[in-house]
């Protein structure tokens, strides 16, 4: 399986937590399903041009959700916390820090 490092990572995770992490020069992104370890390191490396140290892979689980009498069902995602070198930043997590 071959995908573009572009399909990988689908977009930055945007919560307290991530921005927390940022500190520790650890970055969440939004991956592809199917993509592995190997495959999002490259990705940030080739994207970004840092030096990644680990990823970390988590599946967040589907939630049920409910709006009245219809029910559905939340998608579930993959999630990659990404620690870089010290010393690398990522320009697109800049400025936006919580306060």
């Amino acid at each position: 399986m071959s995908i573009d490092a572009r399909q990988i990572l689908i977009a930055p995770v945007v919560s307290e937590k991530s921005y927390s992490l940022i500190e520790a020069s650890k970055y969440s992104f939004k991956v592809h399903p199917r993509a592995h370890k190997t495959q999002i390191r490259q990705a940030v490396e080739e994207l970004f041009d840092v030096k990644v140290l680990s990823v970390n892979v988590i599946k967040v689980q589907p939630k049920p959700k409910r709006r009245g009498i219809s029910r559905g069902t939340k998608p579930g995602w993959k999630k990659a916390i990404v620690q870089l070198r010290e010393g690398d930043r990522i320009e697109i997590f800049e400025g936006a820090g919580v306060v």
